[in-house]
């Protein structure tokens, strides 16, 4: 397979090489992770959810038969103009040779099928108001509609607004089947569906160069002892909090922030929530409770100077903090920041339960096809027959991680966290007190005393949403 892919990139570069089609992106294909906040303009520059980076070829898993994807449908559509609606223009741009097939593919489909295409794109600071709101009055926005799970599953979904398409995604080297059959799932149904096998990929972003300065021990090293840890990840940080100049003041630190529940819940496989039940109580949940506690106990990570979200960020690219916990679609704009420093990738280390690497989400998104519109099964075949290529690349996100990285290790680590994405769900629940939370623990709260505390408005904000 590499083989036939290396031929037909050398041969679609020689057809296409004003395109620089190698060089960059991909398609229309979105990750499976976040634009579902204020960052998501950035987002879509620096290959998150929106990114243009190519669905790779993924047939692993699948029966003969859902490798083969669906039989030939002859219909026509009487001149019907499908509507993609996106809080980004989804339209395939033809920058490589992946997304150049698939706009072939759906010029060939239009002409076959007697439709049009239209790419609508909403600002995103309007989004969710205008398509719900559409959706609400019957009169949707659109035929296939991007949604976030947070405010789709379970409250669309239970009023009868949503297609289940989980019959239309067999097709495993097109549809990303996690999306449909876990993160879009509902009461064993599918309302979501992607063609992107790629997932957001966070992790630990950090100074390479520092590191070295200061003489540590390579982090990669631990990845490579399968020892990267939260024991692990907290002797590192306490190691780069230095004064080096003798000032009696520290001058490098470790972290750049504290507040990593989000990361604490992901990398121990746990969440605040379960369904329609809270799970705070969990062991595992506990874990990482602890987890939290003991970096603001213990001082590991730098200290707030009062800034917004952004501050830690900023810290990292001042060059004398040593780890960051951040996203991929960070990684150009570190890298542009940072040019006199190497910047290295690690997953975000194990939890004491965990058995694996994970990346996490919490403003998961997906295409969906409201339940006012007809004949979704043609549109899930139009979908699938646009995006059923033979990929160049080998995996997902291979052009945006080779032009970010040129240590092999650093692109290992970012597949491996994105293959071990977890979805969580407390942003479901308006009235869930997450900052709360996090206060009452980075305050030096007992663990014990935080569930008791807030276990029952937890419940209480599930149920607001359950139980309308």
């Amino acid at each position: 397979m590499r083989l036939k892919k290396a031929a037909l990139l050398c041969t679609s570069l020689m057809l296409t090489f004003s395109l620089a089609a190698c060089s960059g992106g991909s398609g229309n294909t979105e990750n499976a992770g976040s634009n579902e906040n204020g960052n998501a303009a950035a987002k879509n520059a620096n290959g998150g959810a929106g990114t243009n980076e190519p669905a790779a070829s993924n047939n692993t898993g699948g029966n003969a038969e859902e490798e083969l994807g669906t039989p030939e449908m002859d219909f026509d559509m009487g001149g019907r103009t499908i509507k993609v609606v996106s809080w980004w223009d989804m339209a395939i741009p033809e920058d490589n040779p992946d997304n150049i097939q698939k706009k072939k593919n759906l010029d060939e489909l239009m002409k076959k099928h007697n439709f049009k295409m239209e790419y609508v794109a909403i600002d995103y600071g309007e989004y969710q108001q205008k398509v719900v709101a559409s959706l609400l009055a019957g009169e949707p926005i659109g035929d296939i509609v991007r949604l976030g799970k947070t405010y789709s599953i379970p409250t669309l979904v239970k009023q009868d607004l949503l297609w289940p398409v989980d019959e239309y995604t067999k097709n495993s080297n097109v549809f990303n089947q996690k999306v449909t059959n876990e993160y879009m799932q509902y009461e064993g149904r599918g309302y979501g569906f992607s063609e992107s096998q790629s997932n957001l990929i966070t992790g630990i972003y950090y100074n390479r160069t520092l590191m070295n300065q200061l003489g540590l021990k390579p982090l990669q090293e631990y990845v490579n002892e399968d020892n990267w840890n939260w024991e692990t990840f907290v002797q590192v940080a306490k190691e780069a909090n230095k004064d080096t100049n003798n000032d009696g003041k520290l001058d490098t630190w470790g972290l750049a922030q504290g507040g990593v529940m989000e990361q604490a819940l992901y990398s121990n496989e746990t969440s605040l929530t379960l369904g329609d039940k809270q799970n705070m109580e969990d062991p595992k949940t506990v874990e990482a409770f602890d987890f939290l506690s003991r970096i603001a106990t213990e001082k590991v990570a730098r200290p707030t100077e009062g800034g917004d979200w952004t501050e830690p960020g900023q810290f990292f690219r001042q060059g004398n903090t040593l780890m960051y916990a951040g996203a991929g679609y960070e990684v150009s704009g570190l890298k542009t920041d940072m040019k006199d420093y190497d910047i290295g990738f690690v997953p975000f280390p194990k939890g004491p339960s965990a058995t694996a690497y994970h990346s996490g989400e919490a403003l998961f998104q997906a295409l969906t096809i409201p339940k006012k519109v007809e004949h979704p099964e043609q549109l899930m075949y139009i979908w699938e027959k646009i995006n059923d290529i033979d990929s160049i690349y080998d995996y997902p996100d291979q052009a945006s991680l080779e032009s970010n990285y040129t240590d092999e290790d650093d692109i290992q680590n970012s597949r491996t966290a994105s293959e071990g994405m977890l979805v969580l769900d407390h942003n479901t629940f308006p009235n869930l007190p997450y900052y709360d939370i996090i206060g009452e623990l980075t305050a030096g709260n007992s663990v014990s005393t935080v569930i008791d505390k807030f276990k029952a408005p937890v419940q209480a904000a599930i149920d607001e949403v359950y139980k309308k």
